[in-house]
C-alpha cells in the first residue's frame, strides 16, 4: 500500500479534536500517515468550528495558507469537515475555489471512500447530509502513542435549540452511544494507559434520553467509577436546567470523578435567558451551584457568559455581574454576542451595538480576574494531586500538569514523571497557573 501523508489542522471545541483523532484512524487504514507539516501532505484537512464568527475568520485565513501548497503540488487533495462545512456546503466552493471535498458532520466515516473517489476522478465533492444514526459515534477513541488522557464520545447533536447556538442544525437531533458500549471503550484505554477521560457532548446531562432503557448520565458515571485501575473522570458540556441531583450525588460518592464542572450560566438576568430559551432561572441556577457546593465543598466551577446578547440592557448586564460576584467562578469563558446564520437571535430585534458589547466584556473580563486570582492564591500552602501531562512551555527543566479541580501547576521535574500523579505544594499563584514543588512521588488518583 502506497504510503501518503495527511495532515489535519483542528479548530474549536474539544469534540472537533476527537473528531480528527477518528478522521485519521479511518484514513490509516488507506495508507495515510499524519504529519506535522503541511509542506509534506498529500491529504488536508481542516476540521471546522462555526460556533463564534472569530473562528470562521480563523478557518478561512488558514485555508488562504494553503492555497501555496496547491498551487505547487496539484495533486494535494484539501477537505473541509465539522460545524461549518456543514453550515456551508458548497458555498464552500465560490469562496475558496482550491477546496476539493466537504463534508459534514454525519458524514465522518465516510471519509475513506470518499478520498478515494477522489484520487481516482479528480471530482470535487460535497457531502452534508444528515444520517437517522451517526455512523462516527461508534468509531472509538483512538488517542495518539504516549497520550495519558482522552476524550471519549458519548452523545452528538442537541435538542435545545437555545436561540444564539447553531449546533442543532449543524450536528442534528441529540443521539447517545449505548452505556455498555462507553464502558467498554473506557476500560480499553484504562488498560491502554490511559489515566484520564473525559466524556463529550453538546449536553452530557441529558445523556441517556434517546436510549430508552432508563439509564442515564448518573448511571453512567456510577459505571465508569467501578472500572479497576480508572484515574480520573471529567465531562463537558453541562447543561444547568438537565443538571439532576443524582448527577450532583456523584460528586460525592464517585471517587475518580473530579472536582470541577463546566456549568456555563450565559447571562445573570432571566430576561435574556428567556429570549435565549434556557430553560432556566438565575435562581435555578444559583440553587444548583449551592446544592454542588453542599455535596462536594472543594468543587471548581467555570462557567460561559455571553455579553451583549439580544435586547440585553444595562439592567440585564448588571444582573450578571451580580450573578459573578455571588458564585465567584473559578475561571470564565467570556464572548461578545456573534449572530450565527440560521439561529433564533439573528432575527431578533434590539441588537447591541459593538461598543457596547466590547466594554462590557471588559467589565466582565476584570471582574473575573480579581475573582479567578483570589481563588487561586488561596491554593498557596497546600498540596494539590497533580497529573503530569509534560513539559511546561514557558520554562525549561519544569512539568506541567492539571489538578483534579482542573488548576495548571507548573513545577520542577524530570520528563519520566509524565503521566504520574504527584504531590505538589503551591507556593505561587498567578492568573493563569500555578506553581509549585513536588513533595513526594505517589499515584493518588488510581483507585
Amino acid at each position: 500500500m502506497e504510503k501518503k501523508n495527511l495532515y489535519i489542522q483542528t479548530f474549536g471545541c474539544q469534540m472537533n479534536v476527537q473528531d480528527a483523532e477518528k478522521m485519521a484512524a479511518l484514513l490509516k487504514d488507506t495508507g495515510y500517515e499524519t504529519t506535522d507539516d503541511p509542506g509534506r501532505a498529500d491529504l488536508i484537512i481542516v476540521n471546522t468550528c462555526s460556533i463564534r464568527e472569530k473562528a470562521a475568520q480563523k478557518i478561512y485565513s488558514q485555508l488562504g495558507r494553503f492555497r501555496a501548497l496547491k498551487e505547487e503540488k496539484p495533486k494535494l487533495i484539501i477537505g473541509v469537515g465539522g460545524c461549518l462545512a456543514q453550515q456551508w456546503g458548497d458555498r464552500f466552493f465560490q469562496r475558496v475555489s482550491y477546496v476539493d471535498l466537504v463534508f459534514g458532520t454525519h458524514q465522518i466515516h465516510r471519509l475513506p471512500e470518499l478520498v478515494g473517489a477522489l484520487e481516482q476522478t479528480g471530482e470535487r465533492k460535497v457531502e452534508t447530509g444528515f444520517c437517522d444514526h451517526v455512523r462516527s459515534l461508534d468509531i472509538p477513541a483512538q488517542p495518539p502513542p504516549g497520550a495519558i488522557s482522552s476524550f471519549v464520545t458519548i452523545m452528538q447533536g442537541c435538542n435545545n435549540y437555545c436561540a444564539y447556538c447553531v449546533v442543532p442544525h449543524l450536528r442534528g437531533r441529540e443521539e447517545s452511544r449505548p452505556l455498555p458500549e462507553i464502558v467498554g471503550e473506557v476500560e480499553t484505554l484504562t488498560r491502554r494507559g490511559i489515566r484520564e477521560m473525559t466524556l463529550l457532548g453538546q449536553n452530557v446531562n441529558s445523556y441517556g434520553q434517546t436510549a430508552n432503557d432508563g439509564r442515564d448520565f448518573a448511571d453512567l458515571i456510577c459505571a465508569l467509577g467501578e472500572i479497576p485501575g480508572i484515574g480520573r473522570i471529567r465531562f463537558t458540556t453541562s447543561h444547568p436546567k438537565d443538571l439532576s441531583l443524582r448527577l450532583i450525588d456523584c460528586f460525592g460518592k464517585v471517587v475518580p470523578l473530579c472536582e470541577h464542572i463546566h456549568l456555563p450560566v450565559q447571562s445573570g438576568s432571566d430576561r435574556v435567558l428567556r429570549r435565549m430559551n434556557r430553560g432556566y432561572t438565575a435562581e435555578v441556577y444559583l440553587e444548583k451551584v449551592a446544592a454542588l457546593r453542599k455535596v462536594c465543598p472543594e468543587i471548581s466551577i467555570t462557567s460561559d457568559v455571553i455579553v451583549g446578547f439580544p435586547g440585553e440592557e444595562e439592567e440585564d448586564f448588571r444582573a450578571t455581574l451580580d450573578l459573578l460576584n455571588e458564585v465567584r467562578f473559578d475561571n470564565l469563558f467570556s464572548f461578545q454576542y456573534s449572530e450565527r446564520e440560521g439561529t433564533a437571535a439573528a432575527g431578533m430585534d434590539y441588537k447591541v451595538c459593538d461598543g457596547v458589547k466590547r466594554e462590557r466584556l471588559r467589565i466582565l473580563q476584570a471582574l473575573q480576574a480579581e475573582h479567578t486570582l483570589v481563588k487561586n492564591r488561596a491554593c498557596v500552602g497546600h498540596t494539590e494531586n497533580v497529573l503530569v501531562e509534560g513539559p511546561s512551555k514557558k520554562e525549561s527543566g519544569e512539568m506541567t500538569g492539571r489538578t483534579r479541580g482542573n488548576r495548571i501547576v507548573n513545577f520542577p521535574g524530570r520528563r519520566e514523571l509524565i503521566g504520574e500523579t504527584v504531590s505538589v505544594r503551591i507556593s505561587e499563584a498567578f492568573l493563569h497557573s500555578l506553581r509549585g514543588k513536588m513533595e513526594e512521588k505517589g499515584a493518588a488518583d488510581v483507585h
